[in-house]
C-alpha cells in the first residue's frame, strides 16, 4: 500500500488537467490547483513517514 503514495498526486493532477481542459482553462489559470495538490499530498506524505516512523520505534 505504502509503495503506491506516489499515484496520489499523479491522479489527483491528472483529473484536475482533465478538469480544467473540459471547462476551457487554461494551465496559467489552473496553476494555483496544481500547487494545492502537491502541497497537499506533501503533507500526506510526511504524515505517513511520521506514523511508519513511530510506530517502528515501537515494535
Amino acid at each position: 500500500m505504502i509503495r503506491f503514495l506516489f499515484l496520489i498526486p499523479l491522479v489527483l493532477c491528472l483529473l484536475w488537467w482533465v478538469y480544467l481542459n473540459v471547462n476551457g482553462y487554461t494551465f496559467k489559470q489552473g496553476r494555483k490547483g496544481y500547487v494545492t495538490i502537491l502541497i497537499v499530498s506533501a503533507f500526506i506524505a510526511i504524515v505517513y513517514s511520521l506514523l511508519l516512523w513511530l510506530t517502528g520505534r515501537q515494535f
